[in-house]
């Protein structure tokens, strides 16, 4: 389900800041994408609700409304049996310090309280020159308002460039890890793993996963996902 469908310039490896911060709140259920669970499958279980919490990776900039991640997602989950609900909260621009700022919120608009969130952000902060500590000081303020939720976590973990500096980049690489083992929660290491050298599954921007490049991190992080859902009840 998408709470807005707005977008981050996100270049992998080469990344490029653009948008404004905007607050969102749940909208109307709206179910996947294009990549359609089989209509013969039969989901089980109670509703597992999956908030996905970050930029235009999830909010599918240059994509029509359904073949974002989340919704991509939330198909791939239902075609293996899960009844699952993912809530599209991707939000142009967004970096460390704007998520800290809107994830009280968004997580205070939603009617039934999380089974999980993706938290994918931390792009921005890395083009913006954003010291790798800030960004850190921000994850952990946002992890601590979901532990103190009692929320489960999947963190989706990017990567510098070199051009940041050996330095930098050894400390914006560590920083997902280090929180991933810190508060016990689930660690996609470098999310985009699967298509970053791909330039085909990518739009002509040569910046934003196409649809198909969107199924591919699907396929490559379900597992990771459904792993990371606790037991329902």
């Amino acid at each position: 389900m998408r709470l807005r469908h707005l977008s981050i310039t996100l270049i992998v490896f080469s990344l490029a800041a653009c948008g404004s911060v905007e607050d969102v709140a749940e909208a109307p259920e709206a179910t996947g994408g294009d990549v359609a669970a089989a209509p013969d499958i039969v989901v089980d279980g109670p509703e597992r609700r999956i908030l996905a919490f970050g930029d235009s990776l999830f909010a599918g900039y240059g994509l029509e409304e359904q073949q974002g991640y989340p919704e991509q997602l939330e198909d791939a989950m239902r075609g293996r049996g899960i009844n699952a609900r993912v809530i599209d909260a991707g939000v142009s621009g967004d970096t460390s310090a704007a998520g800290r700022q809107r994830l009280a919120f968004t997580l205070d608009a939603q009617k039934v309280k999380p089974d999980l969130v993706i938290l994918e952000l931390g792009g921005n902060d890395m083009l913006r020159g954003i010291q790798p500590d800030q960004t850190r000081a921000n994850f952990e303020a946002m992890l601590e308002e979901l532990r103190g939720r009692e929320i489960p976590v999947l963190l989706m973990g990017m990567r510098s460039p070199p051009n940041y500096g050996a330095e930098y980049q050894q400390q914006f690489d560590s920083l997902y890890g280090e929180l991933a083992r810190e508060y016990g929660v689930g660690l996609v290491p470098f999310w985009l793993e699967s298509i970053y050298e791909d330039q085909s599954l990518f739009l002509d921007d040569r910046i934003h996963p196409t649809a198909e490049g969107i199924t591919e991190l699907v396929e490559d992080t379900v597992d990771d996902v459904e792993a990371a859902l606790q037991p329902a009840g």
